[in-house]
């Protein structure tokens, strides 16, 4: 957590908590009332995802989100946001060029967003490097990436077999250097994500990548248990509490920066 809690949190300020050894706590928000709630219990990066395409509008998946719907509920978030890092994802098919890329990332920074989070590995380090040298912190997301679940296989872990392994080791570091300023690994093996925490200087936040991250993220959904089929590496933190969701959402943050949430799970078996 920021030690200066009046302080807006940005991007840049994730190296020094990643070096403290203070592990990053991070929830989706997409409304002023959610992300009030989440920095009142001391999360540190409200993510305006779009995984609001499922839990908002009962999707099966994110690719029929735009960026109007993604400015929308980013202005909204950042009403409720004060000293927590708003983080909005650029969704599918915004970013297919640098201009593109820089035109939309400027839109949400406008009404609000701190940082961009966009998926992709080496065929986007260029339009990484592009929106950082034009002033655009960006964070990247590699391992599961649900904008190509159609290309990639749908909803299953990245990283256990070997040449997914590899890609994933040879692009988190290349994608430091073009200037990502933290690295979200989805659905990789915990082992895997270990060894990049251990290599970046970035932090690495984990969702279904097991305990040895820099920081975690759930949907907020899945984590109030109100997703019908949340995935397997979620918790539901609403279960038993009496104080409801700032209860929960309490809790959440406790279990993350105590290194209880998530715990260690059976590795999967490298699939050649």
């Amino acid at each position: 957590m920021n030690s200066d809690t009046d302080k807006p949190l940005h991007l840049g300020d994730l190296e020094g908590i990643k070096r403290s050894g203070v592990r990053i706590v991070a929830l989706t928000a997409y409304d002023a009332c959610f992300a009030a709630l989440l920095e009142e219990a001391g999360v540190d990066i409200v993510l305006v995802g779009d995984s609001l395409g499922m839990t908002l509008h009962g999707a099966q998946g994110t690719l029929g989100v735009g960026m109007d719907e993604m400015v929308y509920h980013c202005r909204s978030a950042a009403t409720g946001t004060r000293r927590a890092l708003l983080l909005a994802d650029l969704p599918f098919m915004s970013y297919p060029d640098a201009t593109r890329a820089l035109e939309n990332a400027a839109r949400l920074l406008a009404v609000g967003a701190r940082a961009v989070k966009l998926e992709g590995g080496e065929e986007c380090l260029e339009i990484v490097r592009h929106l950082v040298l034009r002033g655009i912190p960006v964070c990247s997301h590699l391992g599961l990436q649900p904008q190509s679940m159609l290309q990639r296989g749908g909803l299953r872990m990245h990283g256990a077999r070997p040449e997914e392994a590899d890609r994933i080791r040879r692009a988190a570091p290349l994608l430091e250097e073009a200037g990502a300023g933290a690295l979200v690994l989805e659905c990789v093996p915990d082992a895997l994500a270990a060894e990049l925490r251990a290599v970046l200087r970035i932090p690495v936040i984990g969702i279904g990548a097991g305990p040895d991250c820099d920081g975690q993220v759930l949907v907020l959904h899945d984590m109030l248990g109100l997703s019908p089929n949340p995935p397997s590496f979620s918790r539901d933190f609403l279960r038993g509490t009496r104080g409801g969701v700032r209860e929960a959402v309490a809790n959440y943050v406790r279990e993350v920066r105590a290194g209880r949430f998530p715990e260690a799970r059976p590795q999967p078996t490298p699939r050649g």
